[in-house]
């Protein structure tokens, strides 16, 4: 389906948009809400884990060197 006849012509186009007075409006809330105003519980491990390449598993010796040698 369409949108309408041609004789709609400039009716499907924004003709009121923001004023430059009104067009950052809600730049403070972006700010309040954005990434980063949070715990970041997991987002803040990602970029170490993206540095060692995103390994799974414990590291060799994480148990102790000692647990092995005294078994």
């Amino acid at each position: 389906m369409t949108k309408g006849t041609s004789s709609f012509g400039k009716r499907h186009n924004k003709t009121h948009v923001l004023c430059r007075r009104c067009d950052n409006w809600g730049e403070k809330a972006k700010r309040r809400k954005t990434t980063g105003s949070g715990r970041m519980r997991t987002l803040k491990l990602v970029a170490r884990k993206f540095k060692n390449g995103f390994q799974s598993g414990a590291p060799s010796g994480a148990r102790g060197a000692k647990a092995t040698a005294s078994s």
